[in-house]
Formats: C-alpha cells, sequence, structure tokens
C-alpha cells in the first residue's frame, strides 16, 4: 500500500468490527458514517487495504469514466462460482468482448418474444393463490423469476432434464444466498474439506450443474438454432468482430453469471413494489386507472412503455436498490477522485444506496412517489440500480421488463394486501439485498376503480 495521506477521513473502529456490523447492519452501517463523514468517507476491512465509499454525482462520474487501466472492477471473488469468463470477473478487451457479444439478446424484437412467456408464467403463479388466504409472496416472485430463468435464457421446457436442473438451481442458490456463506468466507472456511463440508458440498452441486449446463450446450450443438429465441441458443450464434463464437467455456460462465444476477433481484423487486403500492394507495389507484385505460389483454410491449408503471419501477429501484453498491473499483494506479488522492490497492465503493438518498437530488428521499420521474429525468450518476460505466448490467431492459409486466399481470386480476404493514428491512443476500422472506399478503378479486373521463 503506498501514501495514504489523502484519502477520506473515516471511522477509526477496528477491521473486524466494522466486517462483523457490515455483515449484520450493511444500511445502517453507511447511513450512519455518511451522516457523520458526509459524501465520501474511508473505512478500514483490513489493515492495509482503505475502502472509500462514494455518493456524489460528480464522483460517480470520474469513477465510471475512469480508464481500465486505473481501476479495475473484475471481482475475483466470484470466481468459484461464476468461472474465469464471467463479465463480472472480466475486465479490460475480454471484458469489452463478452459485453458486445452477449448484449443484443437482452434488447430489440427479442424483448417482444420474451414478453409474451413472462406475462404466460406469471399468470401460471397467480392461479395457484388461494383467495382470501395469507400467501408468502417472496416465494411466489421467486417462483416467476426462476421459470423465466428457465424458459427464457435456458429454453428448456417440462421434463426431467427441467426438473433436476431446476432441483439443483434452487439448493445451490439456496446456500450462496444464505447468511451462512458470510460466515464460511469471513472465517476462511472456504475450502474444500469433503463432501460433506460446507464449502466441499458448494463445489459438487456447481459441478453437477456444469454437468448439465455442459449436456445441453452439446445437445444445442446438435440442433439448428435459426428458430429458436432463447438466449442460449442466440448466445450460441454471436461471433465477434473477428467471427470467433463463444466456447463452452464461456457460455457456461456466463450463463451461471445470468441465474446468479437473476435469481433473486426481480423477484427481490417485485415483492418491494407490491410491498410500497399497498402502504400508499393513492399510488397504487393511480396505476391501476393508467392500467385500465389499456383494457383486458392489452399488448405487453405497450405496456412496458407505460408511464407510470415506468415510474412507480423505477422510485421502488430507487428506494429499495437490489444491489448496495456498483461493481467496486480496485484502484491499479494512482487516481484522483474529487480531490481525493487514492493510492493503489485502494478499493473504492460507488453506493448506489447513498447516491438514492441524497437530499438535494430527492427531496424527502424516504417517502414513495413515483411522480419524480414523470418531473424530471435523472443523470445515470444519480440513479444507478443496474450499476454504472462499463459496468452497468447488460439486462438492465430486460429485468424491467419483467418487473413491469408482472406487475401489471398481478394487478390486474388481484388486490394484493399486506398482511402486517409493519415497515420492513431488507436482509443481504450474496451481494444482493432483498425483501425478507417472511413478508405475507393477501390476494383477493380485484375490481375494476370507477374512471373517471
Amino acid at each position: 500500500m503506498q501514501g495514504t495521506n489523502n484519502l477520506p477521513d473515516g471511522p477509526k473502529i477496528p477491521p473486524i468490527l466494522g466486517r462483523i456490523k457490515f455483515i449484520l447492519q450493511p444500511l445502517e452501517y453507511v447511513e450512519g458514517f455518511a451522516k457523520v463523514y458526509g459524501d465520501c468517507f474511508t473505512v478500514w476491512p483490513r489493515k492495509d487495504t482503505p475502502l472509500v465509499y462514494f455518493s456524489q454525482p460528480q464522483a460517480l462520474q470520474q469513477i465510471f469514466a475512469a480508464d481500465v487501466q486505473h481501476l479495475d472492477a473484475g471481482k475475483e471473488n466470484f470466481k468459484f462460482l461464476l468461472g474465469l469468463n464471467s463479465l463480472f470477473v472480466l475486465n479490460g478487451e475480454p471484458h469489452q468482448r463478452q459485453r458486445q457479444l452477449l448484449t443484443p439478446p437482452f434488447y430489440g424484437a427479442n424483448l417482444r418474444a420474451y414478453s409474451e412467456t413472462i406475462r404466460e408464467i406469471t399468470h401460471q403463479i397467480i392461479e395457484t393463490w388461494k383467495m382470501d388466504q395469507p400467501l408468502m409472496i417472496r416465494t411466489s416472485m421467486k417462483e416467476i423469476s426462476l421459470r423465466v430463468i428457465i424458459r427464457v435464457i435456458f429454453g428448456l421446457d417440462e421434463g426431467p432434464s427441467l426438473q433436476k436442473f431446476r432441483q439443483l438451481l434452487i439448493s445451490l442458490m439456496e446456500f450462496v444466498t444464505s447468511p451462512f456463506i458470510d460466515a464460511v468466507r469471513f472465517f476462511g472456511l472456504n475450502k474444500d474439506f469433503g463432501p460433506w463440508s460446507p464449502w466441499g458440498w458448494v463445489l459438487r452441486q456447481i459441478q453437477k450443474i456444469d454437468e448439465l449446463i455442459y449436456a445441453l450446450i452439446q445437445e444445442r450443438r446438435t440442433q439448428s438454432n435459426s428458430s429458436r429465441q432463447d438466449i442460449l441458443s442466440l448466445m450460441m450464434s454471436a461471433r465477434d468482430e473477428n467471427g470467433v463464437p463463444m466456447t463452452d467455456q464461456e457460455l457456461r460462465d456466463e450463463l451461471m453469471t445470468m441465474l446468479v444476477a437473476a435469481h433473486e433481484t426481480t423477484a427481490s423487486a417485485l415483492v418491494w413494489a407490491l410491498y410500497s403500492l399497498d402502504l400508499f394507495p393513492q399510488v397504487r389507484n393511480k396505476l391501476l386507472r393508467e392500467l385500465e385505460l389499456f383494457g383486458d389483454n392489452p399488448d405487453p410491449m405497450a405496456i412496458t412503455k407505460l408511464p407510470y408503471l415506468t415510474a412507480v419501477c423505477q422510485e421502488t429501484l430507487r428506494i429499495h436498490p437490489i444491489a448496495f453498491s456498483a461493481l467496486p473499483r480496485r484502484v491499479l494506479t494512482p487516481v484522483e477522485i474529487v480531490g481525493y488522492q487514492l493510492p493503489v490497492g485502494t478499493i473504492i465503493m460507488p453506493s448506489i444506496y447513498l447516491a438514492h438518498n441524497r437530499e438535494e437530488v430527492y427531496p424527502q428521499p424516504k417517502q414513495f412517489r413515483p411522480e419524480r420521474f414523470l418531473a424530471r429525468q435523472f443523470s445515470p450518476y444519480e440513479y444507478l440500480p443496474f450499476g454504472g460505466g462499463n459496468r452497468r448490467c447488460i439486462g438492465m431492459a430486460f429485468a424491467l421488463n419483467e418487473m413491469k409486466l408482472v406487475l401489471a399481470t398481478i394487478l390486474s386480476r388481484f388486490q394484493v394486501t399486506l398482511v402486517n404493514k409493519l415497515p420492513m428491512r431488507p436482509k443481504r443476500s450474496f451481494v444482493t439485498f432483498v425483501a425478507p422472506g417472511g413478508m405475507q399478503m393477501i390476494a383477493s378479486p380485484y375490481v375494476k376503480l370507477t374512471i373517471n373521463t
């Protein structure tokens, strides 16, 4: 570590206490420090590694625009799960190549094809709800999300292979996203001590999923993919600027990355949206009036363009961002951010949570007010639920479309109300923040509002 005499001020607490506080109360951890130290502050998770939080737009713009020679955003600690070729792990030219190959399936005409599938899956799940009885809303949203992943990304239909794949995915993701995994890694137990050890079990589950993924890739290679629209088939058809396709290993790593990125995220965002709409009935009624104007079987792509529905989703992701921070950047060469000289080895945290709670950008930031997104357009350094710069999530448009379609489908059929209206705090799940699993809601038949014309 080089000189550290120009780092932002920050708390002077023992590293181990800071790490425990972050694991147990991550939002209170950063909010408390932000109130004391302001826009940027330094914490020391290790004695020789400063971690600097930034949230002001000017700082975020400089971070996201920095050359990869200065800041490295690759997350090597994800290699055990995602592999060496994941967008989360790669940096520089290899990362740019992968982005160019992976982006097209998530945009354009492909979104329309996926939209019908998303709406169909949503109908299948909500048809199983028992009216006027408590239901675990997060369980339903996770089931929708998982079925979308299996159908849209992997292109799997019903059958034995799907069921085996599904069970492996559920068991692995439940473990990887549990608080236990934090403890395993915190105490250095992420070593393979055999199949009965926690980490050994994880590695063997990954191996089983890998076998299924590679078998699926080989099966697709023997088929004609010209008519298939699932993301795996489109990835296999993609070519880089030199006409080179993705290897089996690259396909596997990106499929696993999509699984991890999409498993809890959209489901949690949907839970928070339903939670907020019940707490703010005036917002819900305004949204319902907008939806009613489109009739009982609207065009799905028209639904995704509705302004107030879009604003509701944006405000949900502002107050309840799925990611605590954009991908951290590690300083490779000394760099200056808003006047601070950051030495080599410094870890930069572009805080989404703090950026979304800046009073001068979002007056009364704790209030759920979708209208703020109708009144003005926020810059990508003020509003960044999907990260920023060349690390912004490539599935952003797909995730927002899924969120809008699921919400519109549910609200057009049912009124969902909270069993307990006490305030809920997000819980940490691997690298994301999700809605608490115990949140219960009651579904009842929706009675259309009287529309004033």
